[in-house]
């Protein structure tokens, strides 16, 4: 009957589930191996009892079994998967702010919201702060504020909408590069990678760049086989992909790549009749990769032109500071492609390797381009290997062609996103929430419940401290409604020899903007006082006591994990009366 699977589709189901939980075992028992510098299994699974999780992965697994027959899977593919992403995503938007760096992101966008757009591309670089940072998410993040207000919801929901289309984006590229099977497995494998649901909520730039980069090779591949508007679509793609990320510009090759591989596939008549490709022949391919190339190169010239000093010293500096640091700060790849993607993708990633050049396949040199660079370049750390998971989940997906059985390799991938998305929602998230960051979320909350007008808020310092404290405060900012005045300590800094190879050292280079300055008008009235300081350190700032009087402590945020050495706690002081 329609809908029921027999016992030969079963038994292998069962082996399958079977396999899963072992896997998750033998994860387990070994997590020390995995370094991951946010997610670590060694951190995430310390105190969960391994028998009581294996529970919640078998209801897991017994509920990809049932998920995995749902007509809506094989009906509505690209629906499915954005629903489904989208909403697990959702979850993590409790999350905390748990990388400092997004308070470079937050100060940007917050410049736009307050100055308008003219006034953040003049200044972008000079007044504004770019650091190492490309222009494009800010402004993004900066016109979501203007339009909707200084909400970090907002913010969320645009970096949620992001990942899910990256997700079916992945469906719909491995789809026009072989069939629909392969392109939906792709696209749910992504699921299978735990890691990412960690950075989809946070105010950074790396799922924006995934995004925008696999947008580009999708646009790319429709722009050879179609032409016409997805030229100019493509074109865009590359731009926004540029102006996301200097590490984007080394990702690009893929699309280089993708033309050779159009170019000799079109020569041998590899791909597919019908597709309109082969009969346009050669030299129609390479005046719609010509068109993509000078639209594009059009946009991005003309921006790079304008803001050509502030580009020349960012690429000077990633050349002396970036690149060397990468080789100190890197994980390993055990850690991300064994405990931070599921081993079911790496694995059937490295079979599809076999099953192309088994295949003679030249189309597989487009996906597997990107792993192929991070392996050569020997890129480790996670957050920089992100952006080739949707490569990875492609790959994975095609070595899975080999199985026949096309609803064994469905439970083969609802089974590695089952149990990953478990591993994220129960073990990562918790390690999440827990993480000392989260003190700043939690004194934001606090604060947008009292009645004080605005925040007065100072900063205290120690040569102990890696990360300069004055960057914690548009992170307070960005998790409370209030205005906030920052009394900025200039009596301490640690020497250049401490902060020049540090992979913070954007913090002790970071100045605060004017708009947290103190002035007559903001300092009228009743305000709250708050203390940020780090690992408990309660030592006042010169002055502070003075200002202090009639105040009292009403609440003191300092939970730590003791994981990192940057422990932000947040005292919150409010006048007597309010006691």
């Amino acid at each position: 009957m329609p809908g029921k699977r027999s016992l030969r589709e079963t038994y292998p189901s069962l082996f399958i589930a079977f396999c899963t939980l072992t896997t998750f075992f033998l994860q387990y028992t070994f997590r020390s191996l995995d370094d991951n510098r946010l997610t670590s299994w060694k951190w995430a699974f310390s105190n969960i009892d391994p028998m009581l999780f294996a529970l919640l992965i078998v209801t897991g697994l017994a509920t990809a079994f049932m998920i995995s027959g749902l007509l809506i899977t094989k009906q509505r593919p690209a629906l499915f998967l954005f629903v489904c992403s989208f909403a697990l995503s959702a979850i993590f938007w409790q999350e905390p702010e748990v990388i400092v760096d997004a308070s470079r992101y937050f100060t940007q966008a917050k410049h736009l919201e307050l100055h308008g757009a003219g006034y953040f591309f003049r200044e972008w670089g000079s007044s504004i702060n770019a650091w190492t940072d490309m222009p494009l998410m800010p402004l993004m993040y900066g016109l979501t504020f203007k339009l909707f207000g200084e909400t970090r919801l907002y913010i969320q929901a645009l970096t949620a909408f992001m990942f899910s289309m990256t997700v079916v984006i992945t469906y719909l590229t491995g789809k026009a590069l072989w069939d629909e099977d392969t392109g939906f497995f792709a696209g749910a494998l992504i699921l299978g990678i735990p890691y990412i649901f960690s950075q989809v909520p946070l105010m950074l730039v790396d799922v924006p760049v995934m995004f925008f980069l696999t947008l580009s090779l999708f646009t790319f591949i429709m722009a050879l086989e179609k032409g016409g508007a997805w030229t100019a679509g493509s074109a865009l793609s590359i731009s926004c992909a540029f102006f996301s990320k200097y590490s984007a510009w080394l990702m690009l090759s893929i699309l280089p790549v993708t033309f050779l591989v159009y170019l000799l596939t079109n020569r041998r008549g590899a791909l597919g009749a019908g597709r309109g490709i082969t009969d346009n022949g050669l030299r129609q391919i390479i005046l719609r990769a010509v068109y993509v190339v000078l639209f594009a190169g059009m946009v991005i010239g003309a921006i790079v032109y304008l803001k050509y000093d502030v580009i020349s010293a960012q690429i000077a500096f990633l050349q002396e500071y970036q690149a060397p640091g990468l080789k100190r700060w890197g994980e390993t790849f055990t850690s991300t492609f064994l405990f931070q993607t599921h081993p079911f993708i790496t694995l059937a990633a490295l079979y599809s390797v076999y099953e192309a050049a088994r295949k003679k396949d030249l189309k597989f040199l487009i996906i597997s381009w990107l792993i192929l660079l991070i392996v050569l370049l020997q890129i480790k750390r996670s957050r920089y290997v992100m952006v080739a998971f949707p490569m990875l989940a492609l790959m994975a997906s095609y070595g899975l062609r080999r199985i026949k059985s096309i609803e064994m390799k469905r439970y083969i991938v609802f089974c590695a996103a089952a149990a990953s998305i478990i591993t994220a929602v129960f073990a990562f998230l918790p390690l999440l929430n827990s993480m000392e960051l989260a003190n700043l979320k939690h004194a934001g909350g606090f604060l947008d419940s009292i009645r004080a007008g605005r925040v007065e808020v100072y900063t205290v310092s120690n040569e102990e401290t890696s990360v300069n404290p004055a960057v914690a405060v548009p992170l307070l900012d960005l998790f409370t409604d209030k205005d906030i005045v920052y009394h900025h300590d200039s009596s301490f800094s640690l020497p250049f020899n401490r902060t020049e190879k540090s992979p913070l050292r954007f913090t002790w280079e970071y100045k605060n903007p004017a708009y947290y300055m103190p002035d007559e008008k903001n300092m009228q009235g009743s305000n709250a006082i708050a203390i940020i300081s780090n690992k408990g350190n309660r030592q006042m700032p010169e002055g502070v006591e003075e200002r202090l009087k009639g105040y009292k402590e009403a609440r003191l945020f300092d939970a730590s994990t003791g994981i990192f050495r940057y422990s932000p706690a947040v005292a919150v002081y409010l006048p007597n009366d309010q006691h």
